[in-house]
């Protein structure tokens, strides 16, 4: 709906920036944002806004008003392995030490704890909205209905047993009581998450097409991760992977490719057919020494391609504006030219692409009129900011995590000043450190 002057607004924000990704390109300066019931009110010239009432105003002197990011892929909890087994290949690394540290440790309390912390680690980066890919998927959504983040929960399913599913059809039978419960939540959605192709037999596939087309969620999934990867799917199926799930019909808008590392001419030619979105892990594929996804050429096809951390056992953290950089300096090794991936459009993979992805971008990942009003205003005023000539340029290039001010979700601030509003940040700390002294005498 649109407001008048007559209406109060909630809260009026005064950046000296205000980036809203869609128009694409804009900055603009010397504009109010105004936010009502949770959601953008009102995108004005400063003269025009003074003529509205607000409860609460807040001067961001200095600071770049943007959406919050967009972390599009993660494993939340994974963030108490933070560590524990680092500089190794992907399949040495899984199977000598994450999976047998999983079978070992992995439970409620360690997800709750796990989870905690890293949607913490996550408001203090400036995400305001993740996809969680791992165990006790009902476990992570209470905590994110308690702290007031948003998210994507995926419902793991393997071809074994994992920690809360004692197999597939469970797994998938709890999938579908979780969506039912959360299905009118405004801050959470369910996905189906099916860990790879190589995991995940025909069968359970074909029963996660016929949910999803019922249920009008989206599949989550590992997909060409390593060369290994599509080498053993050529041998064993004698088609690549990607060919194979557009075969059994998972492929389509709300499919969610992670990672993406090997891509040839006829993977493009699918994605683009299906309208499929990736999601670039590039530190996680850079420390496992994955392969790189050729990201220009995605967008220059026209695939949506989001960004995502992975868990925090590969990455080794969850800064999604760092993660950022990365991928624009490597898209431009990659497709060696210098143009790849500009800073405006690297901003836009962190929070509209990750959005849509997500089947979010309704709600999220722009400023725009009606959306939810989650927003993230980054401190550009530092020295080793200035002088700034782009502030998007000067965000993406120069600065760090370290540059999150505040946070918003749904207009509600979450973080104020680098200050956690709802979340007792020394005893994450503690609970983190008794786990890590507890893992570490048993590894």
């Amino acid at each position: 709906m649109s407001y008048t002057p007559a209406d109060q607004l909630d809260l009026m924000l005064f950046p000296t920036w205000l980036v809203p990704v869609e128009p694409a390109g804009i900055v603009l300066t010397d504009h109010a944002l105004g936010i009502r019931d949770g959601r953008i009110a009102l995108i004005a010239p400063r003269e025009d806004a003074a003529k509205y009432a607000a409860k609460e105003t807040r001067d961001l002197s200095g600071m770049l008003l943007a959406p919050g990011l967009v972390n599009a892929h993660g494993h939340a909890a994974m963030t108490l392995f933070r560590g524990l087994a680092d500089d190794l290949p992907l399949m040495a690394w899984l199977r000598e030490h994450i999976w047998p540290a999983e079978s070992k440790w992995v439970n409620e309390e360690f997800v709750t704890a796990g989870s905690e912390l890293a949607i913490a680690e996550q408001l203090q980066s400036g995400i305001t909205c993740f996809s969680d890919m791992y165990f006790f998927p009902e476990v992570v959504s209470q905590l994110v209905h308690k702290h007031g983040i948003r998210a994507q929960i995926t419902i793991p399913v393997m071809n074994f047993p994992i920690p809360g599913a004692r197999d597939a059809d469970e797994a998938l039978r709890k999938g579908v009581s979780l969506f039912d419960d959360l299905k009118h939540h405004p801050r959470l959605s369910i996905a189906f998450g099916p860990h790879a192709p190589y995991s995940v037999s025909d069968d359970k596939l074909e029963n996660i097409r016929t949910l999803v087309a019922e249920m009008d969620i989206g599949i989550h999934m590992h997909v060409h991760e390593t060369a290994h990867e599509v080498e053993e799917a050529l041998k064993q199926h004698g088609e690549r992977p990607l060919a194979r799930l557009a075969r059994l019909q998972l492929l389509g808008p709300r499919f969610q490719a992670v990672h993406m590392t090997q891509i040839n001419d006829e993977d493009i030619a699918l994605l683009v057919e299906h309208n499929c979105s990736v999601i670039h892990c590039p530190e996680s594929n850079l420390k496992l020494a994955s392969g790189f996804c050729p990201v220009e050429r995605l967008w220059e096809a026209g695939v949506n391609v989001g960004i995502g951390t992975d868990g925090a056992a590969s990455n080794n953290d969850l800064d999604l504006l760092g993660e950022t950089r990365t991928a624009a300096l490597l898209a431009k090794a990659v497709a060696n030219s210098a143009t790849a991936l500009d800073a405006h459009r690297a901003l836009r993979m962190a929070t509209l692409n990750g959005a849509r992805a997500l089947g979010l971008d309704d709600h999220t990942g722009s400023l725009e009129i009606g959306k939810f009003a989650d927003m993230v205003a980054f401190d550009l005023s530092r020295l080793a900011q200035q002088p700034v000539y782009d502030p998007v340029s000067q965000l993406i290039y120069s600065s760090s995590r370290d540059c999150v001010r505040h946070v918003w979700v749904g207009g509600k601030q979450l973080l104020d000043d680098r200050r956690l509003v709802r979340m007792d940040e020394e005893r994450l700390i503690t609970t983190a450190k008794e786990w890590g002294e507890k893992i570490r005498s048993k590894h």
